[in-house]
């Protein structure tokens, strides 16, 4: 087996662990994850994953790299529309579709920020530059609508969308999420 053929072994099962870790901390929460509930719906022998991560925040960090990269590439899609507005609205309607498990689950990174913020380890500042990163984006994108207050309205918007998050899920009503979405929609449409 040639070195090449090796790495990408390598590389795809710590891309299986790390997302695998961002789903399982999504549905469990950090406190309740073990890594051998990582290894499992990674598919891995759990100890392969001392192999790829020394401990558990090591996976922790990598679930964010996960959120990180996956919000990169919804962003990146998002930036082909023609318009803010159209991009603002993409942005709120790929929320509505994932109601059903935010109404299960919570947010996939709010949960997880809200989760790391009692801890000390200094996890919480690497998932807030994930949600630093969506904030920066809509800015971009209310600026790009001529807004002088682009910043105010981008935090407005993704504390719309992380309030709507908790309600659905502590309501388990997917279509709170639904209703809010169609607000905000208004909201973009009332800003131009």
């Amino acid at each position: 087996m040639t070195h090449s053929k090796t790495s990408r072994r390598s590389s795809g099962k710590r891309e299986r662990l790390a997302a695998a870790a961002a789903k399982v901390l999504h549905e469990q929460g950090v406190e309740q994850t073990t890594l051998a509930d990582i290894a499992r719906a990674a598919d891995v022998p759990v100890g392969n994953v001392y192999y790829y991560f020394k401990t558990k925040n090591e996976l922790v960090e990598a679930a964010i790299d996960a959120h990180a990269q996956s919000l990169r590439g919804m962003l990146g899609a998002l930036d082909a529309l023609p318009t803010p507005q159209d991009r603002l609205k993409a942005l709120l309607n790929g929320w509505v579709e994932q109601r059903e498990l935010t109404a299960r689950y919570g947010c996939p990174t709010g949960s997880l920020a809200s989760e790391l913020d009692k801890r000390a380890d200094g996890l919480d500042e690497a998932v807030a530059k994930v949600i630093q990163d969506l904030i920066d984006w809509a800015t971009a994108q209310f600026r790009a609508m001529g807004r002088e207050d682009c910043r105010e309205l981008a935090v407005a918007l993704i504390a719309a969308y992380q309030g709507i998050s908790l309600l659905t899920n502590t309501f388990r009503e997917p279509e709170l999420m639904t209703a809010e979405g169609r607000r905000l929609e208004r909201w973009i449409d009332s800003l131009a």
